[in-house]
């Protein structure tokens, strides 16, 4: 029988270290674990076991307590960010159909606003109380490692949320690899920065588990304070942050480095990075200032639990380089998959298929994309591939290059245009703060949104010196910025908004 995800978390069962601090709040492994038990006990009464159940919370230990009593309970959990528009928060609930939805105080109020029809349950009053071993040893008897852990929702190209079915094994399987390549000891810890809702935050959650580290929940409003993210990060003895680029280059832009050299959190020994292209002058900032720290960009979507290959930088890079993806994780393949199905040669373009038990169950409901998405791996038929819709490319010394998405492919002028390599062109100019090319088809024009202090004419110039005349953004919009998600990835929906009005 396969390891289940309460093997993983009844390691630490005893163990009364601390494993998550939340500002001034410290709960210890045996704790946590002993609140969601309760959970579980109190749940038993709402749920059937496998069934899912959502959760809208905020970000602190009781939601990670409320993610494992939903799985104490023999069923899996869908999170969902209490910060996302009521209407997104609809969607989502009339697609899962949850029989219970479990919230807290905090958004309370937002969860009676969303439409939901079933059980609305507090999560401080499913803490109180006692836990029963004997329910939970019943309900979790027929747990097997393929069984779901959670469903996560991501945004779908018809404007319908698509639910990414994620089982145990496959996030045993990621954690396992990634704690190896960061070399986790029980001393170290991590400082969270993805919303706990987030594909990225199951590293947070759930190395502590594997390895007896802690995990420190950052407040959030710090991440637009740089000096005090910094003194919180020392304060706590942060080691490893595992971060969107995108936050990374947030603090960069706030001017982090401007301080004094011994407010620099010179302790972090490793900071891992994933999510979209870090730019070169950007991870060099970090590089200069933190010369100690261990660099690894990561690659992989939420359909290959979080990710899937990773690159150790092993040299200072320069201001205008772009990092290859790396080397698949351990029990990860790749296979570059040409149009008709075949396997690419080496050198040569192809989109990247994603192979191993961290490919994830399927789409929820969903049986039409999850049938297009998840493939017949040729090497072994009996195995699946997850198609990304990214193309990739290996290198003579074989390592994977990242070339961008296919739906982001452009014809103009007979000529094909990645956009992902006209952002990381603007990205590198020195004034601009973050950038989102497109393509208006209508007018047929290639069009650049930027925010930043370069002017219109600085990025013209810069196209005009590197790229070919149909290369070059007839339309410039400069922007007051880039609007983000809580991710960190642009924010599609208020950009298009944005941009109708320029």
């Amino acid at each position: 029988m396969s390891r289940t995800i309460i093997d993983y978390l009844e390691k630490q069962k005893d163990n009364s270290c601390t494993a998550y601090i939340d500002g001034d709040t410290e709960v210890s492994f045996k704790d946590i674990l002993g609140k969601a038990k309760v959970i579980a006990s109190n749940l038993s009464a709402y749920l059937k076991p496998g069934e899912p159940a959502a959760i809208l919370s905020g970000r602190h230990t009781g939601t990670i307590a409320g993610y494992l009593g939903i799985v104490y309970a023999g069923c899996y959990y869908a999170p969902i960010d209490g910060e996302m528009p009521v209407s997104r928060i609809s969607k989502i609930l009339s697609l899962l159909n949850p029989s219970v939805l479990i919230t807290d105080a905090e958004f309370r109020k937002t969860a009676e606003e969303c439409g939901y029809s079933g059980k609305l349950l507090s999560l401080e009053e499913l803490s109180e109380g006692t836990a029963d071993e004997e329910v939970i040893r019943a309900r979790t008897a027929h747990y097997d490692g393929s069984d779901p852990l959670y469903v996560l929702f991501t945004s779908g190209s018809s404007g319908v949320p698509k639910g990414v079915l994620t089982g145990q094994e496959s996030v045993m399987n990621y954690i396992d690899a990634v704690c190896e390549v960061l070399d986790v000891k029980e001393d170290d810890v991590l400082g969270n920065q993805a919303p706990l809702d987030y594909i990225a935050a199951i590293r947070d959650i759930y190395i502590p588990f594997l390895t007896g580290c802690k995990t420190v929940i950052l407040p959030k409003k710090e991440f637009a304070m740089p000096s005090l993210l910094f003194r919180t990060l020392i304060r706590n003895g942060v080691t490893i942050l595992c971060w969107s680029a995108a936050g990374l280059e947030t603090l960069a832009r706030l001017k982090a480095f401007d301080c004094k050299p011994e407010d620099l959190p010179v302790q972090l020994k490793t900071i891992l990075f994933s999510g979209s292209v870090m730019p070169g002058k950007v991870l060099r900032q970090y590089q200069e200032h933190l010369p100690r720290t261990r660099f690894i960009n990561q690659y992989g979507p939420t359909e290959a639990t979080a990710s899937c290959t990773y690159y150790e930088v092993d040299h200072v890079v320069a201001e205008d380089e772009v990092l290859p993806i790396g080397v698949p994780y351990r029990n990860y393949t790749i296979f570059l998959r040409r149009e008709d199905g075949s396997e690419a040669e080496p050198g040569e373009t192809a989109e990247i298929c994603v192979g191993g038990p961290g490919v994830t169950i399927g789409y929820y409901k969903d049986p039409e994309r999850t049938a297009l998405s998840y493939i017949a791996d040729p090497r072994d038929p009996g195995k699946r591939l997850y198609r990304t819709g990214d193309y990739g490319r290996y290198r003579e010394d074989g390592l994977l290059e990242f070339h961008g998405r296919m739906d982001r492919q452009v014809k103009h002028f007979g000529h094909r245009i990645e956009l992902d390599e006209i952002e990381g062109a603007a990205g590198r100019i020195d004034g601009v703060e973050g950038c989102y090319a497109y393509y208006d088809r209508e007018k047929e024009v290639l069009c650049l949104a930027y925010a930043g202090t370069a002017l219109k004419s600085d990025i013209a110039k810069a196209f005009r010196k590197d790229f070919p005349a149909f290369m070059v953004p007839r339309k410039v919009t400069q922007l007051e910025e880039i609007p983000k998600l809580p991710n960190g990835k642009t924010d599609m929906s208020k950009l298009r908004e944005i941009l109708k009005g320029q």
